[in-house]
């Protein structure tokens, strides 16, 4: 057990969740060909998430004096797994993950696709070690990263398999792609300053420069407060003129009530929010937003389908 808190197997289950209910649930729907084969896809998702496990410990290693002062009990690193076998884990997970990233660019015949693997890896490295600490920074870093896995499914999946007769209904697919990219990181993003919110305390203590820390935390929780209208906006015009729009009403009742009622409950409650509990209980409630947007795509495909 200690080993899958340390990678947190929870986020790296969201993750290949993600993955898979795009490639199944969204793009398997569509009846167009897609560069990689199913069992290949699965080493693609393995790959991300093996990348993503490499980071998590590195951050680990790194946090132990931040999560200490915060929350003792996530400790791990030199209570239960040393430092040097936790530094081998990092390691050998990130090369295991880069490996199959240059596999799969060649499968693709684009070699040079597997620079992005070796890139975010290389920037999970750098967050872990520094860039975390910079005002503003870090949040942005880690929401690109999440937005980018989804991103890179169209990368390997279709941007190969695309040519002069079909680049009208792979542009149309990618652009989806890119609108749950979007959406990905806006939630991403306010999530990542509501657990600097979380975390305050010990971020102060090591002289981070979070934004809590550096604006406080009352002015802090009004920024999340402003900037938690821009994703709710954003759903009721999808839901508005793409949804309900294209006549799919049990999507649109899905997005109503698994995604915009909680974006709304969010903002109603960030705004009293004051405690460390309070804030991780709204970060919990932007994971469930992130994972009830994803599942999103399967339910629009089977109203599609069966509309």
């Amino acid at each position: 057990m200690k080993y899958l808190k340390l990678i947190r197997y929870q986020n790296l289950l969201m993750l290949a969740f993600m993955q898979l209910i795009f490639r199944f649930g969204f793009l398997k729907q569509q009846h167009i060909y897609l560069s990689l084969a199913n069992w290949q896809y699965v080493l693609f998702v393995l790959s991300t998430v093996c990348i993503a496990a490499g980071g998590y410990i590195i951050n680990n290693i790194y946090d132990v004096d931040t999560d200490t002062d915060n929350n003792p009990g996530k400790v791990i690193i030199g209570k239960t797994i040393s430092d040097t076998l936790a530094y081998n884990l990092y390691v050998g997970f990130t090369i295991i993950g880069v490996a199959i990233g240059f596999y799969l660019s060649n499968v693709i015949q684009k070699p040079s696709f597997a620079s992005l693997f070796i890139l975010i890896a290389a920037t999970l490295y750098l967050y872990a070690t520094s860039l975390k600490q910079s005002l503003l920074i870090g949040n942005i870093i880690i929401a690109v990263l999440l937005s980018m896995s989804v991103i890179i499914i169209g990368l390997f999946d279709l941007y190969p398999a695309t040519y002069e007769g079909n680049q009208e209904i792979m542009g149309l697919i990618f652009g989806i792609l890119l609108d749950y990219a979007i959406f990905t990181f806006i939630i991403n993003f306010i999530r990542e300053i509501v657990k600097d919110l979380e975390d305050v305390n010990g971020d102060h203590n090591q002289g981070m420069r979070t934004l809590p820390v550096v604006l406080g935390v009352a002015r802090t929780t009004k920024l999340v407060f402003i900037l938690s209208f821009i994703p709710i906006i954003c759903i009721v015009y999808y839901l508005n003129f793409y949804v309900f729009g294209g006549g799919l009403l049990l999507s649109t009742v899905y997005g109503l009530i698994f995604i915009l009622a909680p974006l709304i409950y969010f903002t109603i409650k960030i705004g009293s929010a004051k405690k460390q509990s309070d804030f991780h209980h709204l970060s919990l409630v932007l994971k469930w937003i992130l994972f009830f947007g994803i599942l999103s795509i399967a339910i629009i495909s089977y109203n599609m389908k069966h509309n």
